[in-house]
């Protein structure tokens, strides 16, 4: 059996939908995850922040707005006059239960249950289009086996008990439809998984069940070889390994997020990249074979902001490196690259909510020194051997962009560059170089 993840451009119209239907029939057995439809999301927490505020004047006209939306794709979606009707009951049904949060006190708990309503209506709306093209389907709830526990990591033995007990119930079932993102907590509430949301789904289901294969649809025919918005002539990779999909994903490729394919990771479980425009095409396989190829991809992160701490004391001194870390810690602030010279430390990261009181932190330490509106360049390949050469190559096709930051060795896959963000676009063409 394999996963097909399908994400909200994928049922982002009716005309999607029904494409999607038709990519699912083509496999012997699958569960196919569904995100919310397109918008949907980024609409839902925009009436949630409408109802924190208590702006229920707003909150309602943009729950009767988004209501609206779906009313249309129903009409749209369906042929028959019992699944018109079925689909504006499933509708109304969900937006009555929005609508009584309006004039409440509202929490967080809340909130997450009304994220979780695109979810249960894109799946259900699919479900519903099968029924109405008679193809057999079973929508199994991930309220149902989907849990996270105290510490808001998945439940591992959980999911895979209730998931199987799901899928038993229906022994000559092929095709199986589920919500990705959902969940429920330790306590029983419903709940999200925060990284990587349905992909991150798609993984712990194809490990529950032992699948064949996971795979990923969107709107791009998997991992390019640069950044085909800023980069002409850019290409699909047939083949990645895990870490190396891992790289790519942290370092800015916006097509699969860095922690969503752990799961697949830990259990050698195949991943891969399709789109759902070309379905015939292989996309990108992401499994735990390396290819030795010198330089397979480029990346680029922007939003850096690099931090400097210069110091007299430091020469020689045990415990700076420590210090200088657990301010970071305290202040929950990942970093992401970071260089060390006999007097300085510098490092960068993308979160700057708690800057400030980092950099007060930081001066009892030594001179800070800081730069916003930062690029991470990252060039991912083979650079074990160093015979390879392949760090001269980069490094000579960056000669004329200044750089801020060089990491090199903390991988086995991954040179990272610091740029000035206005030399991004210059750093990737001047990179793609390397693959002609």
């Amino acid at each position: 059996m394999k996963i097909l993840k399908f994400g909200g451009t994928s049922v982002g119209t009716p005309q999607r939908i029904q494409k999607l239907a038709e990519i699912v029939q083509n496999e012997d057995s699958c569960i196919v995850v569904l995100s919310a439809m397109a918008g949907t999301t980024n609409a839902l927490v925009e009436i949630t922040e409408f109802l924190y505020k208590g702006d229920d004047k707003n909150a309602l006209q943009r729950i009767e707005e988004l209501q609206q939306s779906y009313i249309l794709r129903v009409n749209e979606l369906y042929t028959r006059e019992k699944y018109i009707t079925k689909g504006l009951e499933l509708i109304n049904s969900h937006f009555v239960y929005i609508r009584n949060f309006v004039h409440k006190t509202f929490t967080q708990l809340q909130e997450k249950a009304v994220l979780a309503q695109g979810e249960l209506i894109s799946t259900a709306m699919f479900h519903y289009h099968l029924e109405e093209n008679d193809i057999d389907s079973v929508l199994l709830p991930a309220l149902n086996f989907m849990r996270i526990d105290k510490d808001g990591e998945p439940d591992s033995y959980y999911i895979q008990e209730n998931l199987k007990r799901e899928i038993d119930q229906h022994t000559q079932t092929k095709l199986f439809i589920t919500q990705g993102y959902i969940c429920r907590n330790a306590y029983g509430e419903v709940d999200n998984l925060h990284r990587g949301g349905s992909d991150y789904s798609a993984s712990l289901i194809g490990v529950a069940i032992d699948a064949e294969e996971v795979q990923i649809w969107t709107d791009i025919d998997g991992f390019h070889n640069n950044d085909p918005r800023f980069v002409e002539d850019t290409y699909a990779i047939s083949e990645l390994s895990f870490d190396e999909a891992a790289e790519l994903a942290y370092f800015g490729a916006k097509i699969m997020h860095p922690a969503s394919v752990l799961p697949c990771k830990l259990s050698n479980l195949p991943v891969r990249l399709k789109n759902t425009l070309s379905p015939t095409d292989e996309g990108t396989l992401i499994s735990p074979k390396l290819n030795h190829k010198r330089i397979k991809a480029v990346a680029a992160k922007d939003g850096i902001t690099a931090v400097k701490i210069k110091s007299g004391r430091m020469l020689l001194a045990y415990g700076f490196i420590r210090k200088i870390f657990e301010v970071f810690e305290i202040y929950k602030t990942p970093i992401d690259m970071i260089t060390t010279s006999e007097v300085a430390v510098s490092l960068t990261i993308d979160d700057t909510s708690r800057l400030k009181e980092i950099e007060a932190e930081l001066e009892k330490l030594g001179t800070v020194e800081i730069d916003y509106n930062q690029s991470i360049v990252c060039i991912v390949g083979d650079f074990i051997s160093e015979a390879s050469g392949s760090a001269k190559l980069v490094f000579e096709a960056l000669e004329e962009t200044p750089l801020r930051m060089i990491s090199y060795g903390g991988s086995d896959h991954n040179i990272s560059v610091l740029v000035d963000q206005e030399d991004k676009v210059k750093a990737l063409n001047s990179l793609n170089k390397l693959f002609k």
